[in-house]
């Protein structure tokens, strides 16, 4: 009697076990990735150290959203998933998606020349279209490269005296002979949606992109306005310091953007569902575009598109002083994974492939 006892329990167990595996596979397979990349960003992230957030969707559904270290180490403020990061170069997503906006509406065209916009603009007799700006194809001088860019780091300026400032230099190459990253291109992007819409930059961004898709938490940066959830940013140094004050009209267009993981996860949802833009118009910023020659750049219109092991990626990073960000989406697999650090020391570029990676593995 004991025996037959027995031998039904552990048949219940057996049908029990079997239930969770093939009428929960989900959730066994999510307790997984978690901990994988719980460990991952553990390893990566101290308790008392600047930390990081770090989201993944699969198919529109957000496997993880977490947040490790601290958002103000004199405070000793815990980071939380709802902090407010820099963004540094993934603002040019959004101004290139500026840029699709004006020219769905007719009111400029992927080819049109800089001196339509800026008429004293030296070309040297080079035609320079919009195109070769978000490619980063122009040849025009990158200023974040230039020694003088110092003495200019704290002012205040207007984008046209911003484009002054870089604009006299020697092109670095003809437009369309090379790919070299660019943010004077960018920044001459952002001057054309202002010429163009009658807003500043950061007004047109916000009205157009993060009023409509209610990212709430978005911003155009700002030293004095009190931002709720702001992390602090931080360098290290023999320790860690207060990041470098710089004025947030030097990035512009091409950096000086703030966000957060759950309304990046917003702008991802309305790019896939082609909220903001038509499918065609959207396809534009997704092409992997090619120099005069004929050789792929592995850029679109402010996204890298890259592939690895035949794995499609369209990925960018940003770097500001202070913080790093990175996000990257698998478009065979519908994943999308971003991470935002409060110290440019700490760059989320490799773990969040990694993480990308990891939702692939069985």
């Amino acid at each position: 009697m004991i025996k037959m006892m027995n031998v039904n329990f552990s048949k219940h167990l057996i049908v029990a076990f079997i239930a969770v595996v093939f009428l929960f596979p989900n959730q066994s397979f999510g307790q997984t990735l978690e901990n994988k990349i719980d460990q991952l960003l553990a390893e990566k992230f101290g308790k008392e150290t600047p930390g990081g957030v770090f989201l993944v969707s699969r198919k529109g559904e957000t496997l993880y959203e977490k947040a490790f270290g601290l958002a103000n180490l004199e405070l000793d403020v815990e980071m939380t998933t709802k902090n407010v990061f820099e963004i540094g170069s993934m603002t040019k997503q959004f101004t290139a998606i500026s840029i699709l906006m004006l020219v769905e509406s007719g009111k400029i065209h992927l080819e049109d020349e800089i001196t339509k916009f800026i008429p004293d603009y030296p070309t040297n007799g080079n035609k320079i279209t919009i195109h070769h700006l978000l490619t980063h194809t122009s040849g025009i001088k990158n200023f974040t490269s230039m020694k003088t860019l110092n003495d200019i780091a704290e002012q205040d300026l207007t984008p046209i005296a911003l484009i002054d400032f870089f604009k006299n230099e020697p092109m670095d190459f003809l437009p369309g002979e090379k790919f070299q990253y660019n943010n004077s291109g960018y920044v001459i992007l952002g001057y054309i949606v202002e010429q163009i819409s009658g807003k500043s930059y950061g007004d047109f961004v916000q009205e157009y992109i993060f009023d409509k898709l209610e990212m709430k938490a978005s911003s155009y940066a700002n030293h004095h306005q009190i931002i709720k959830e702001r992390a602090y940013g931080y360098q290290q140094k023999e320790t860690y310091v207060l990041k470098r004050h710089i004025s947030y009209s030097l990035p512009y267009a091409s950096g000086s953007l703030m966000s957060t993981v759950g309304d990046l996860l917003k702008w991802h949802q309305a790019l896939k569902q082609n909220t903001l833009i038509k499918p065609e118009t959207t396809s534009k910023a997704f092409t992997n575009y090619s120099l005069n020659n004929g050789e792929p750049i592995n850029y679109g219109y402010g996204w890298h598109i890259v592939s690895t092991n035949d794995i499609k990626s369209y990925e960018h990073g940003g770097s500001i002083f202070g913080f790093k960000s990175m996000a990257v989406y698998l478009p065979d697999f519908d994943v999308y994974v971003v991470g935002l650090t409060n110290c440019d020391c700490n760059s989320p570029t490799k773990i969040v492939k990694q993480i990308a990676e990891m939702t692939l593995q069985p």
